[in-house]
């Protein structure tokens, strides 16, 4: 029996053709900067956010603490959404490792933060308070339904932070797959901001890697943060090739992925007993909620079925759709939950 998971976009394995391009990459040392193929998925990155360089990191949560300490001294304040990814699930790394203080405002349904409140929690200059230094928005947004931010959104922010002298950081660890849906270019979407970074390992299926995007001199000092926490390799080609096939091969697929996600919504919509709301479908993540009880018992018994995903909440769930994902896998799914809730 196939094992079913839809825990999260992180579970994906890497294609054949990744797994080749693993064992036929061409190496050196990159934290002496002299592995070719690293050297080859950096330059992409950059072509691709249209920034000046970029810098492979193990993981996401390393790209988004290394952007902070980047971009902020000792002291300093961001602002981010109250749930980003960068908030609850980073381990606090940028208050732990960078000495920044987070000022968390309201995400809004479609991940937005209202701007009015994004002015309104901007530190005058007084000596009591932290100085702000950074915005932080997520792209697409995981907790609120996996929202892409729309490029106008994204321009706004950009403009209150340039009115402010403030840098702006995208986690986009999903930017290809708001890329996708909005059918607006990663380019167009993080034009404005200061740095983005985005992972190799969710939707496009490479097995490890971050890419970190920005100007030359937030490269530098990024580089330099990276190796003092620990995150320079070595040999690290090997994940460079897969991330290379990953970009050339993976993005416009994730429009299958979209269209599991609506697929798999449609179908729980007629289920009795549980409940999600089609216009909160915009990607590949899918909320639903069980109408009695706290839905855990659920959840067992699924597993023990073959089928895995996640209870945020005491009755509410989460499902992500990705490479591993079928639509054979999505209506077995779909049987299974009807007949657990019947």
């Amino acid at each position: 029996m196939k094992k079913i998971d839809l825990r999260s976009d992180t579970v994906t394995l890497p294609s054949q053709a990744m797994k080749t391009a693993i064992s036929h990459a061409i190496l050196g040392d990159d934290v002496f900067g002299e592995d070719p193929t690293v050297n080859e998925l950096q330059n992409l990155a950059a072509e691709i956010t249209g920034k000046e360089a970029a810098l492979l990191v193990p993981s996401g949560t390393m790209a988004n603490l290394v952007s902070v300490m980047s971009h902020c001294d000792r002291g300093t304040e961001i602002i981010l959404g109250d749930q980003s990814h960068t908030f609850l699930y980073e381990g606090g790394g940028i208050s732990a490792y960078g000495g920044v203080h987070s000022r968390q405002l309201k995400n809004q349904r479609d991940g937005t933060i209202e701007l009015h409140d994004l002015r309104n929690a901007i530190r005058s200059k007084d000596d009591h308070f932290p100085e702000t230094a950074l915005i932080c928005l997520e792209n697409t947004h995981n907790r609120c339904f996996g929202a892409p931010l729309s490029l106008n959104y994204i321009k706004s922010v950009a403009e209150i932070a340039e009115e402010h002298e403030l840098k702006f950081h995208i986690d986009g660890a999903r930017i290809f797959n708001a890329s996708v849906s909005l059918n607006i270019p990663v380019k167009e979407l993080v034009n404005n901001a200061d740095s983005v970074s985005f992972c190799l390992s969710k939707g496009l299926s490479a097995p490890v890697g971050s890419l970190l995007c920005g100007n030359h001199k937030f490269i530098g000092k990024a580089r330099r943060i990276r190796k003092s926490l620990g995150g320079g390799m070595r040999q690290a080609g090997i994940i460079a090739a897969a991330g290379l096939e990953a970009l050339g091969t993976m993005i416009e697929r994730l429009k299958d992925d979209h269209n599991h996600a609506v697929m798999l919504a449609e179908g729980i919509q007629n289920i009795s007993g549980i409940y999600t709301n089609l216009n909160d479908i915009h990607t590949n993540i899918v909320y639903f909620e069980k109408k009695t009880g706290n839905g855990q018992a659920l959840v067992e018994r699924m597993a023990n079925s073959g089928v895995l995903f996640f209870r945020i909440s005491p009755g509410r769930f989460r499902m992500v759709t990705h490479y591993g994902i079928t639509s054979e896998d999505i209506d077995r799914v779909l049987k299974l939950l009807e007949d657990e809730l019947s």
